[in-house]
């Protein structure tokens, strides 16, 4: 007898779609029909989902896309000039097509892959004889998993096909769900899964807890300007959740301090790197042309090449300039030759290639400090520093947005951010500049952590109303006329990454990127295009 099956020798647990279970004659493997018949089974389910979400050592699935949305934005230049930039161009210039889209047609498909992942556990979860409380953790972790990928995906592309239940392959022809309808969804997923995790011990360390789920839902609500929603969650999580801000901000990506006061999700990474557990993006965004000469140890041990993908542009720097910020912009931004914020002793004056990078910058977020690059037995981009996906101080930033909104002490909550980095609090600002001034700290907060491409989507420009990409992108974007009109010593040297970055961004089209080509054609047409693509 012919049955559908689940590989337990190679249970991590990584194939779960339905085209994926493959039909075998049956020789003493797990059955799906016979699966989740204990607490370890499905969770040894929801691990995968957990890490096919956040674990970032797959680099080219989610870790590539989610970086080439930072090379879209004014906070990033794809960077590294020494190699082909055939993954990020396309969306990095504005010159994306739908069969053309380099690394972000990945995103698509394992989100997706995910997503139905997700439906299959969900329903043999609830039919299974698992306990109460056993089903509400592992159903509400993979109800919170299935609400990113939609979050990521409405995000990304606009109406996407939406569906919840179990689909064989001769049902997964599906058309696109309006945006209102995948984010009601959304929401309704988070609001489940807050519920199911309600009475689940919160600290348990790289899992999904309630609160991220109510983090989340601050966060989509604001992306929909439901202002008070958006007040309403973000406040519970500040008001009642277990998490306070890191007084030192360099500290959120200390590789000593995983999941710290200030973390509510994020991806988790281990120092055990036969595992193949680590990280990826220390060695995606670390500096290219690393040499053991620049070291005042000399020793080859100190040294991890990174690629140089998704460096800083001055633009951001001039930003954090601008107010002075002299803790976050350093450990937001490493400059060639300048002492590695932290690290002043064993890193005095950071170097390194030049030719291949295009700012002199290198993102301080992501680096791993040199005690710690020495204690590694390899160095091959499983490394261990954990990448924060929501955290604490994002919350008193929404909360402000949704007050200037709705009413309530917008500028008491940015002057608390503020002033955990030295800054002087902002007084008397009301009005459109308020709400610049919100936007502001928002960058300067939260740089290199997923969010500026969908910021400047949706932020409105107080003096045109329109998105404020459109202000900053296209010919006569301010972003981009900087750039045309700069004389930073890095960025203007090496010109092997255009200078008119942004130039060719176009409102008519730009807000979204387009469905990728092979879906419309597996679709049979019923799936179509974002406009003007």
């Amino acid at each position: 007898m012919k049955k559908i099956i689940v590989s337990i020798i190679t249970f991590s647990l990584l194939a779960v779609s339905c085209s994926d279970f493959i039909e075998k004659d049956e020789r003493g493997t797990q059955t799906l029909e016979n699966y989740f018949q204990t607490a370890q089974e499905s969770e040894n389910y929801v691990n995968e989902l957990t890490r096919r979400l956040l674990i970032t050592n797959d680099w080219y699935t989610i870790l590539a896309p989610r970086l080439t949305n930072e090379t879209a934005t004014d906070d990033a230049w794809m960077g590294n000039t020494g190699q082909d930039p055939a993954a990020f161009r396309p969306c990095a210039q504005y010159i994306v097509s739908s069969d053309n889209m380099g690394s972000m047609n990945s995103i698509y498909t394992a989100h997706y892959y995910t997503i139905q992942s997700a439906n299959i556990g969900l329903e043999k979860m609830a039919g299974s004889p698992l306990s109460d409380s056993q089903k509400d953790q592992y159903m509400g972790e993979s109800l919170f998993v299935r609400a990113y990928c939609y979050y990521e995906l409405v995000n990304l592309f606009g109406a996407v096909p939406l569906y919840t239940n179990v689909l064989g392959t001769a049902d997964l022809k599906l058309e696109r769900s309006p945006v209102a309808d995948v984010y009601k969804q959304i929401e309704t997923d988070l609001k489940d899964s807050a519920a199911k995790l309600e009475n689940i011990p919160v600290n348990r360390q790289g899992r999904v807890n309630k609160w991220a789920a109510y983090a989340l839902l601050a966060r989509v609500s604001l992306f929909q300007e439901k202002w008070a929603e958006a007040k309403l969650y973000s406040n519970k999580v500040i008001t009642e959740g277990p998490y306070a801000l890191e007084t030192d901000f360099l500290k959120i990506w200390d590789v000593n301090n995983h999941n710290g006061v200030e973390s509510i999700l994020e991806a988790q990474s281990s120092t055990v790197q036969d595992k193949s557990l680590g990280s990826m993006l220390p060695t995606f965004s670390g500096a290219r042309g690393e040499d053991k000469k620049n070291f005042p140890s000399n020793d080859a041990a100190d040294v991890i090449d990174g690629w140089g993908w998704c460096m800083p542009t001055s633009d951001l720097e001039n930003a954090y300039l601008s107010e002075n910020d002299v803790i976050r912009r350093r450990s937001t931004i490493t400059k060639w030759g300048e002492a590695a914020y932290g690290d002043e002793v064993l890193n005095p004056t950071h170097k390194f290639s030049l030719n291949d990078n295009k700012s002199g910058r290198i993102c301080r977020k992501y680096y791993i400090p040199i005690a710690t690059r020495r204690a590694l037995d390899k160095k091959d981009g499983h490394l261990p520093l954990n990448v924060p996906l929501i955290r604490l101080a994002e919350m008193y930033l929404t909360r402000a947005e949704a007050s200037y909104h709705v009413g309530g002490d917008a500028l008491g909550d940015i002057n608390i951010i503020r002033a955990r980095v030295k800054l002087d609090p902002k007084t008397g600002l009301s009005g459109p500049t308020l709400l610049k001034q919100i936007y502001k700290e928002r960058r300067l907060e939260l740089a290199f952590e997923g969010l500026r491409l969908y910021d400047i989507r949706r932020e409105k420009d107080p003096t045109t109303g329109r998105p404020v990409i459109e202000s900053l992108l296209g010919p006569n974007g301010t972003f981009v006329q900087y750039n045309l009109n700069s004389t930073d010593p890095y960025e203007t040297t090496n010109l092997r990454e255009a200078q008119d970055k942004g130039i060719n961004f176009n409102p008519a089209k730009h807000l979204l990127w387009p469905i990728p080509q092979l879906e419309i054609d597996l679709s049979g047409g019923l799936i179509t295009q974002n406009p003007n693509y």
